[in-house]
């Protein structure tokens, strides 16, 4: 057993559970290492577009050292950020509360007064993300207002609660001001220029990521960020419950060779890597912590979600103008839309658009065939990808109505070299069909063209941002992999605390309840002695 350690906690990942838990961590007096396995990025590095595929695109091995990363599996396209404050880097703002009828559903069911104790969390995340209501309309947002109205759901129309500085009454866009949100503890801050480009990496100092709130006050605290660097081994050190600590091997990120393995030790270790990151460390682990829940990689969720859109063609409309997800509808009980967009010349996703067509598998796709032999100008328009973001208005439909997949490590055919986390089970649905009639309507109505993703259409591959779960609370080890204060069941010492704690379907982007739950776990660990 060693007699001191590296650090009092080590937290593996910066993203909004990682974040949350430095921050606090530091503040309560233990010294904090913080393992990130993207880059640190400023807003002089963010790419213009997403063109520049190597300041864009996470992929190491083919020496792309972007931040946004999309993982294909059999059952699901999973999009993703790799960064020093993790997906907040290429999110999209997007700060709702779900439902409270989430707290009912799901493992955590039970386990603690959650409509009690989340609502002072709620404040605390959004008063430290700088929480405000989008005042920037564009194109695209009017137009799903439209598009609302003449389907009856007028009503429902919103504009969105984003983490995003928009300066003084009368201010000028791009105005230059002190910290805003800390009594000046805080970074200068400029107000938004509404282009559009959040998703791209924020070029103008107004999104709040997390490195402008809790990462920014861990690191004044002490808190030690050793980017570019990846967990490829964690075991306890002496007693086997990690009572003792823990050791981590970690190694270059980002090299293709030197990887400059090391070892770190930590009194405590805070899994915050995303759901996907999480499930796979600890599955890579299961040798040296094999008392984890056989629960590891169930109840994995994915919003229920659907990505479709309308695009129109010429240059009566620009939907890039304005914030990444601006305003939305529902369009029942347990469906809503929002309006998103990339900024203008940001076009590299439209290479996987095309015409939308409604059906399932072999017919959906002879249907795809058809349509593109009848109309052969609207199908290459729909696919055509310059101009894609400023004539796409782009739907992201999202469920309550639950759905889950598992995950698990195996040797595939392509690559028997390694085990790859892979998806397993039955599929989740590819699309919502009542989002689908409100796309084909509106499309049909205001003179677009109806698209989708050619994984949808092709592999019957739906898409989510939001892949949570896969580590869920639950009232013991036969029911979760964690407890209702985020300890991993059997080991003292060891948390997991971002996405993948996650017990229901919140049918909303998840990075407020994910930030408030790290602020709740956060309240059980006392002040170092």
């Amino acid at each position: 057993m060693a007699a001191t350690h590296d650090f009092d906690y080590v937290v593996v990942g910066s993203g909004f559970g990682g974040s949350v838990s430095a921050c606090r961590l530091a503040e309560k007096g233990y010294s904090v290492g913080v393992i990130e396995m993207g880059k640190r990025w400023t807003e002089a590095d963010f790419p213009k577009t997403t063109w520049n595929l190597r300041k864009w695109l996470w992929r190491p091995g083919l020496k792309l050292f972007g931040f946004y990363n999309m993982r294909p599996f059999k059952h699901v396209m999973i999009l993703c950020g790799n960064a020093v404050g993790g997906g907040s880097i290429t999110y999209a703002n997007t700060m709702l509360v779900p439902p409270p009828s989430v707290w009912n559903d799901g493992s955590w069911k039970g386990l603690a007064d959650w409509e009690r104790e989340m609502p002072a969390h709620y404040a605390t995340a959004r008063r430290m993300l700088g929480v405000a209501k989008n005042p920037i309309l564009g194109d695209a947002d009017h137009m799903l207002k439209r598009m609302a109205e003449d389907q009856g759901f007028g009503p429902s129309f919103y504009q969105t609660d984003v983490a995003v500085y928009f300066g003084a009454e009368g201010d000028a866009p791009g105005t230059l001001h002190p910290d805003p949100y800390f009594d000046g503890e805080g970074p200068p801050r400029r107000s938004c220029v509404g282009c559009g480009g959040c998703m791209v990496g924020c070029r103008f100092n107004a999104k709040n990521t997390l490195d402008k709130n809790y990462l920014y006050f861990a690191e004044k605290r002490g808190a030690k960020i050793l980017a570019e660097t990846r967990v490829v081994d964690l075991k306890p050190l002496g007693a086997a419950d990690g009572s003792d600590g823990y050791e981590l091997t970690v190694e270059s990120s980002t090299a293709w060779l030197f990887k400059q393995r090391r070892t770190i030790t930590a009194r405590h270790v805070v899994l915050s890597a995303s759901a996907l990151g999480t499930m796979d460390l600890l599955m890579r682990c299961k040798n040296s912590l094999p008392a984890v829940s056989e629960r590891l990689g169930h109840d994995v969720r994915t919003n229920a979600e659907s990505i479709v859109g309308v695009r129109f063609p010429g240059n009566e409309h620009d939907m890039s103008k304005g914030i990444a997800i601006g305003s939305g509808i529902h369009i029942d009980d347990y469906t809503h839309i929002e309006a998103v967009r990339y900024s203008r010349g940001s076009d590299a996703l439209g290479l996987i658009a095309t015409l939308f067509v409604a059906g399932k598998g072999w017919r959906r796709i002879f249907a795809w065939l058809w349509n593109g032999m009848k109309h052969p100008i609207k199908f290459i328009r729909a696919a055509w990808p310059f101009g894609f973001a400023r004539q796409t208005l782009i739907f992201l439909v999202m469920q309550t109505i639950d759905a889950t997949l598992t995950f698990e490590l195996r040797r595939r055919w392509f690559w028997p070299f390694t085990r790859l986390l892979c998806s397993a089970g039955m599929r989740i649905p590819t699309n919502i069909p009542l989002a689908n009639v409100f796309t084909e309507r509106a499309a049909a109505k205001f003179g677009g063209i109806p698209i989708t993703s050619t994984s949808e259409i092709l592999f019957d591959l739906p898409m989510t941002a939001h892949c949570i779960g896969g580590c869920v609370m639950g009232n013991d080890a036969a029911h979760g992999v964690i407890d209702a204060q985020h300890r991993v069941f059997g080991y003292q010492g060891l948390y997991v605390i971002d996405g993948a704690a996650l017990g229901a379907n919140l049918g909303v982007n998840p990075g407020l309840t994910i930030t408030a739950m790290a602020e709740r776990a956060m309240t059980f660990i006392p002040p170092r002695s």
